[in-house]
């Protein structure tokens, strides 16, 4: 049987929130582990874009959003039913990911590329993301995620940033006031699931075995 073709980079957050989805539907696909640096030829013929993630489907179909992917994940297989919202809804939880990807990651962008050489711009970009994860802090208050007491397609779309955001500056992040998003996130860090899709692989390149996703042990 021919396999879904999924391009990701292990660190890429929108390619984390992919596997996460695949992995939550019990979706083999053929992983092809790239270098941003040296991108495979192949990922190019397939995606102009070339960002990651990109899925390649048997049909032919290219999905190049992380967004496309996670929306197919629901469904194709029992994503949904796993990672439906308990209190809300699914297009509620999809909604607060596309605010996260418009409104907060931007300003996450600027703080990280900027902290090192510029860091008052990169304190200015950090405090304008700040209002997101004080929403998500509210959202939290009473229950262990985003959408009731069950891990929801929020929090697998969302968590992945917020890591890369707490990565910038760990004690500043962590000596903050926000006491539900960081249990919340130290949770994520710590599930069976984000451990099972942050297996290392290494660079593919064409003639490789396959590599089937999820993999069977972390």
């Amino acid at each position: 049987m021919t396999l879904p073709i999924l391009y990701s980079f292990r660190r890429c957050p929108y390619a984390m929130r992919a596997r996460l989805a695949l992995e939550a539907g019990g979706i083999e696909v053929e992983l092809r582990e790239v270098f941003l640096r040296d991108k495979a030829p192949e990922l190019l013929a397939a995606s102009e874009k070339a960002t990651v993630p990109v899925m390649v489907l048997d049909d032919g179909t290219v999905l190049e959003e992380s967004l496309d992917v996670m929306r197919w994940a629901l469904d194709t297989s029992d994503a949904c039913e796993t990672l439906m919202p308990d209190q809300g809804s699914m297009r509620g939880a999809l909604a607060l990911i596309e605010r996260m990807d418009a409104d907060f990651k931007p300003h996450l962008d600027a703080y990280k590329y900027l902290y090192r050489s510029d860091q008052v711009a990169a304190f200015a970009a950090r405090e304008k993301a700040l209002p997101f994860l004080q929403e998500l802090d509210g959202m939290l208050a009473g229950q262990a995620y985003l959408y009731g007491q069950k891990r929801s397609v929020a929090d697998i779309g969302v968590a992945p940033f917020v890591r890369q955001f707490a990565h910038v500056d760990r004690d500043w992040f962590y000596a903050q006031g926000w006491e539900n998003v960081k249990p919340w996130l130290s949770a994520f860090l710590e599930s069976d699931a984000f451990k099972h899709i942050m297996k290392k692989y290494p660079k593919w390149v064409a003639g490789d075995d396959v590599t089937v996703f999820p993999p069977s042990e972390v």
